[in-house]
């Protein structure tokens, strides 16, 4: 009787203790860090951004017989039925030197491009088991896809390299009087810079429609009607002299980072040399631009990603 007495007091005198405990580093599940902290965070995961994207390249297109060969197949095969529609039936190639060379750029890179664009406006709307099971900075996945992008476009880009060079002098037309011949020279190496400043934008592009595409699912529709405007009016297959008519039409196609693209490659392999020097400045605006506005408006919806909709 008397041990039971003294458990009971010991019992009591323990339920009226008080742990004290340090919450100071505590943070809200799913809580939105600085922007400071997130930059840091999301440079912790610069590996994981790399090993992604070389994972899920080397996963892409297993189950076809080819495999990646159609990475490259593909383009090329688009870049052939707009040769045949556009260069032969509708004749767009007149007044443009190396027409052949010109669609092969056009093509390639506005595919890299889409692309890259729709993989990352896709990222979080398409990974929300990955979202809502692991911590971590969720811009990884559009950045992820752009750069996945990337490595995805290499074999496409020495394709598009060797038919510029080998293809791109042909007259289409034997009375083509406006032909160049192709050489290989240092203007080449501006491809490089040119293809780094379309990732910045295309990786800002991304992030803002990443977050649009989580919200509202149906902005996926509205960027495949986006890429379809934006074959038409980036001189995929024709020349900008065509919007002579249209001054106000020529000037928005003329701030169009894709058109600055092409038109830096073009200039770059076709024509050994220079573009006009506001490309550079209007890209530049764009991938910096872009790249920043976009990730401050993804960061501020770090907090609605992986809800349930």
């Amino acid at each position: 009787m008397g041990t039971s007495t003294t458990e009971a007091s010991q019992y009591a005198l323990g339920a009226r203790r008080v742990v004290q405990l340090d919450g100071s580093r505590l943070v809200r599940v799913g809580a939105r860090p600085t922007l400071g902290q997130y930059i840091k965070q999301l440079w912790k995961f610069r590996h994981f951004l790399y090993y992604d994207s070389r994972s899920r390249v080397s996963a892409q297109n297993n189950y076809d017989a080819l495999g990646r060969v159609w990475m490259v197949f593909n383009p090329i095969l688009l870049g052939l039925a707009f040769f045949t529609v556009f260069g032969l039936i509708l004749e767009s190639s007149r007044g443009i030197a190396n027409f052949l060379g010109y669609l092969v750029i056009g093509i390639f890179m506005f595919r890299f491009f889409t692309s890259a664009i729709t993989g990352a406006a896709n990222s979080i709307a398409g990974n929300q088991s990955v979202v809502q099971a692991f911590n971590f900075p969720r811009a990884a996945l559009p950045l992820s896809a752009a750069v996945r992008e990337l490595f995805a476009s290499v074999p496409v880009f020495v394709v598009m390299a060797l038919l510029a060079y080998f293809l791109g002098g042909y007259q289409v037309t034997p009375d083509e009087e406006n032909a160049y011949p192709v050489e290989l020279t240092w203007h080449w190496l501006l491809f490089f810079p040119a293809v780094f400043l379309a990732l910045l934008t295309m990786a800002g592009i991304g992030m803002i429609l990443a977050r649009l595409v989580n919200h509202w699912n149906d902005t996926k529709h509205l960027i495949t009607f986006g890429t379809r405007v934006l074959l038409y009016t980036s001189c995929v297959f024709f020349s900008i002299e065509r919007y002579d008519r249209a001054p106000w039409v020529k000037t928005i196609v003329e701030h169009n980072p894709l058109f600055c693209v092409l038109d830096i490659v073009r200039h770059a392999w076709l024509y050994d040399g220079f573009a006009d020097p506001q490309r550079w400045v209007v890209l530049s605006i764009w991938a910096f631009g872009s790249l920043i506005i976009g990730f401050i408006v993804f960061w501020a919806g770090e907090e609605s990603y992986g809800k349930e909709r």
